[in-house]
């Protein structure tokens, strides 16, 4: 019984894995090449990358985790510099260049140096924080796919959660890529993602695709603004940008102009807040001039 319902949940795992989208995708882009193995049978193509001093995949996947101490190590016992040419969540293809290697290496173990970098059937949440974004920003451009008052709830939930995600992030120092050895001499070089580059990714799609929802601008205009006020100096400009953008395409795509300013009052309930504010400065300011003068 024991062995049957242990099999039973392997199946049903097993199944449930094969029946997502992305392993269906790398089924077909298996079979298909196969197939061109098949009917063009490849030659020596690998040769080049080795006389270039380039270390190439020897499968197909996505970069999903990085060995930077392993390759550090490695770098310094062999007297060279690596320097990784695609990015964390980045699709390799099978030969695709992975490392630059630079300096005169002595037994440099190539194997160890490409298996330190794990390839994946998908991106996963494991070391990508670029690949959380992506995920929140594709659930509010599904909610507002149709149009853009589908479910604008939805959209402002997943803004929340990019907010709290880059309110985090924007006093946070980022790491440059450059990875030394115990005596300071530089190892590894690693592509990353910089402050603007996360700014980009969380509200360019975002701002275009909900221009004309009323909640999503104001949402979006209330998370920018947050942001500016806590952002350093340096990393304001990217901010400032978005700010221009959101009015720009509220402008283009809302006809009348009071509904513009509107849409572009920061609001981080989405369309709730502001109208609440208003209401309790009213009352306050009711029962200010109602209360009768007090006497000493």
């Amino acid at each position: 019984m024991f062995v049957s319902v242990t099999v039973l949940i392997v199946y049903v795992h097993h199944i449930g894995r094969a029946l997502r989208v992305s392993a269906l995708i790398e089924l077909v882009g298996k079979q298909t090449r196969k197939l061109l193995d098949k009917v063009y049978p490849s030659s020596e193509a690998h040769a080049a990358h080795s006389a270039d001093h380039l270390l190439v995949a020897r499968k197909s996947g996505v970069v999903t985790r990085i060995g930077h101490r392993r390759l550090v190590a490695e770098a310094a016992r062999a007297g060279c510099v690596l320097e990784m040419l695609p990015a964390m969540g980045e699709f390799v293809p099978a030969g695709a260049a992975m490392f630059r290697v630079h300096g005169e290496p002595i037994d440099l173990d190539e194997p160890r140096v490409v298996g330190s970098v794990v390839l994946a059937l998908e991106r996963t949440l494991d070391e990508d924080i670029a690949y959380g974004i992506r995920l929140l920003v594709d659930i509010a451009e599904r909610s507002l796919s149709d149009s853009p008052y589908q479910d604008p709830t939805t959209a402002v939930q997943a803004i929340d959660r990019l907010h709290d995600v880059l309110h985090q992030l924007v006093i946070r120092p980022l790491p440059d890529g450059v990875h030394r050895d115990a005596d300071g001499a530089v190892r590894l070089l690693v592509p990353v993602m910089d402050w603007e580059a996360y700014v980009h990714l969380a509200f360019d799609e975002l701002r275009l695709v909900g221009a004309a929802s009323v909640q999503v601008t104001r949402r979006l205009q209330a998370a920018l603004l947050d942001l500016l006020s806590v952002a350093p100096a340096e990393r304001t400009p990217a901010i400032e940008h978005q700010l221009a953008l959101l009015a720009a395409a509220v402008e283009d795509r809302v006809p009348d102009r009071r509904d513009v300013a509107m849409a572009l009052e920061a609001d981080r309930q989405g369309l709730g807040a502001a109208a609440g504010d208003g209401a309790r400065h009213r009352i306050g300011s009711e029962t200010a001039t109602s209360r009768p003068p007090m006497t000493v």
